[in-house]
C-alpha cells in the first residue's frame, strides 16, 4: 500500500441491511477465477459489471422451470413467466421511485431507451428550429439519436461545453436555454470523467422553458440511490448489464402523461388489442411500446439483481464507494506521467487517464497480463475526450466489490510499467 495514502475505513460486525465489499464479493462467482495466471481485478465496471449469484441462479431456474412466452397464454407456465415480468415492472418502478409499474417500459438497454424517446416522443415534437441540448460530456447513446431525429425533422443539436474540471458549464446551459428548446438530454453520472452534474436543478431550469429532460443513469443506478420524482425527469434510462444484471435488458421511464401522448415505435404483437386491415387499435402503454416477445428472462435477472443490491444499505455503498475513489485517485497520483482525467467534486468512481510514453491499448494489455482488467479507447464519449485534446484514454472504474488491496494491484503493475519503459 503506498505510504501517502491510506485505506477506506470498514466496520466490523455488520447487522443485516448494512454493507462491505467482502460481503458482494462472496456474491460473485467470477471474482474468484484467475487470469494469465493471476486473481482477476476487475476494474472495467463501467463498461459491464458482474453477476451475483442470485442472477446467475434466477436465470438457471426460470429457464429449468418456469419457461414460457408471457401476457397471451392461459396456462400454468404463461401465467407465472407472466408475473415473473411484471413483479420485474413493479420491482424498477420502486427503485427509481416512479409512480406506477405502468410508466416504466422494457427495453434492450440505454440505447434502446434513447432511440425509442427519439423516435416515439422526439418526430412528434420536434421540428424546424427547435433545440435539443446535449452537454459535450454525454456518450454516445445520448448524442448520435438526437442527431439522427434533429436531421429528419431539421431541429438542431446544440452542445452544451465543459468547464476545466469536466463539469458542465451551468452559466453557459442557462445562456442556451430558449424557447426553442425542446429537449435536454443529460446523463447523471458520465462514463469517462464520472462527472455527477446538478441533474436536479438543470431540469427545474429546463422546465421553466417548457423543455422535457431525458436522464441517461447508466452510469449511477449502480452507484447511488435514484428518484426520478424527486428529479423531476420527464424520462430516464438505465441498463442492466451496468446494475449487476444481464445484457439485452434495462427500462425507461416515462412521466405517465407523456407515455399518454407517444406513438408506437414498432408494430407486432403484444402492443396491440385487435388486427384487421381495415383497421388496428393498439394497447395502452407501456405494452404500446414494447413490440414482439420481450426479454423476459432478463426481467427475471434484473429482479433478482434490484433485490440483490437493495439488500445492502445504498447510502453505505455510496459512502464506500466515495472513499474508495478517493484512496485510488491519491494511490494513482503517486504513479510517474500518470494524469486522471477530470476533477469534479460530485463524481462517482470512474478513472480515466493517460500515462506518459505509453498508449491506452499498451497499459490494457499490460495490465490483462497481471490479471487487472481496465478498458481503453475512446469510450463512446469523443466529444468528453476531445475536450482534453485526447482521441483514446484509458479507464478503471470501480464498484461496489472492488478493494483498496485491488487498488494497489493497479498502482504497482502500473509503476512497473513505467520502470519496464
Amino acid at each position: 500500500m503506498p505510504a501517502e495514502t491510506a485505506a477506506p475505513a470498514l466496520p466490523g460486525a455488520q447487522p443485516p441491511g448494512t454493507f462491505t465489499p467482502e460481503q458482494a464479493r462472496q456474491d460473485i462467482p467470477i471474482l474468484h477465477r484467475t487470469v494469465n495466471g493471476h486473481p482477476l481485478v476487475w476494474l472495467d465496471n463501467g463498461a459491464t459489471t458482474q453477476k451475483p449469484r442470485q442472477v446467475i441462479e434466477a436465470l438457471s431456474a426460470f429457464y429449468g422451470a418456469a419457461n414460457s412466452n408471457i401476457h397471451r397464454g392461459a396456462h400454468t407456465m404463461a401465467r407465472e413467466a407472466t408475473e415473473m415480468y411484471e413483479a420485474g415492472r413493479a420491482a424498477v418502478a420502486a427503485f427509481l421511485g416512479a409512480e406506477a409499474p405502468e410508466s416504466i417500459v422494457f427495453v434492450r438497454g440505454t440505447t434502446e431507451a434513447v432511440n425509442l424517446v427519439a423516435q416515439s416522443w422526439g418526430r412528434s415534437n420536434l421540428g424546424p428550429g427547435d433545440d435539443i441540448l446535449v452537454p459535450v460530456l454525454e456518450h454516445h447513446s445520448n448524442i448520435v439519436p438526437w442527431q439522427m431525429i434533429a436531421k429528419e425533422t431539421r431541429a438542431r443539436v446544440v452542445p452544451i461545453p465543459l468547464d476545466a474540471d469536466g463539469q458542465i458549464d451551468q452559466k453557459a446551459y442557462a445562456d442556451l436555454l430558449s424557447a426553442r428548446t425542446q429537449l435536454v438530454a443529460i446523463s447523471q453520472a458520465s462514463n469517462v470523467l464520472g462527472t455527477v452534474p446538478p441533474v436536479k436543478e438543470m431540469t427545474a431550469l429546463a422546465h421553466r422553458y417548457g423543455a422535457k429532460v431525458l436522464v441517461d443513469g447508466a452510469q449511477a443506478v449502480a452507484h447511488f440511490p435514484v428518484d426520478v420524482t424527486d428529479l423531476g425527469a420527464d424520462f430516464y434510462a438505465f441498463s442492466g448489464h451496468k446494475l449487476f444484471a444481464p445484457t439485452g435488458i434495462g427500462a425507461l421511464y416515462a412521466k405517465p402523461e407523456l407515455l399518454a401522448t407517444m406513438n408506437p415505435w414498432q408494430g407486432g404483437g403484444n402492443m396491440i388489442e385487435s388486427v384487421g386491415f381495415d383497421r388496428t387499435t393498439f394497447a395502452p402503454p407501456p405494452h404500446l411500446l414494447e413490440a414482439g416477445t420481450g426479454h423476459i428472462s432478463g426481467v427475471v435477472g434484473l429482479l433478482a439483481a434490484i433485490n440483490w443490491l437493495t439488500s445492502f444499505d445504498r447510502n453505505a455503498i455510496a459512502a464506500y464507494e466515495e472513499a474508495l475513489m478517493t484512496y485510488a485517485q491519491q494511490a494513482m497520483a503517486t504513479v510517474p506521467g500518470l494524469d486522471i482525467l477530470g476533477a469534479a467534486p460530485d463524481r462517482i468512481a470512474v478513472l480515466t487517464f493517460t500515462l506518459a510514453g505509453h498508449d491506452p491499448a499498451t497499459i490494457a494489455d499490460w495490465l490483462d497480463r497481471d490479471g487487472i482488467a481496465i478498458r481503453a479507447g475512446h469510450h463512446c464519449a469523443q466529444p468528453a475526450l476531445a475536450h482534453y485534446g485526447l482521441e483514446f484514454a484509458a479507464r478503471a472504474s470501480l464498484a461496489l466489490y472492488n478493494t483498496s488491496e485491488e487498488v494497489d494491484q493497479l498502482v504497482a503493475s502500473l509503476r512497473r510499467l513505467q520502470q519496464a519503459g
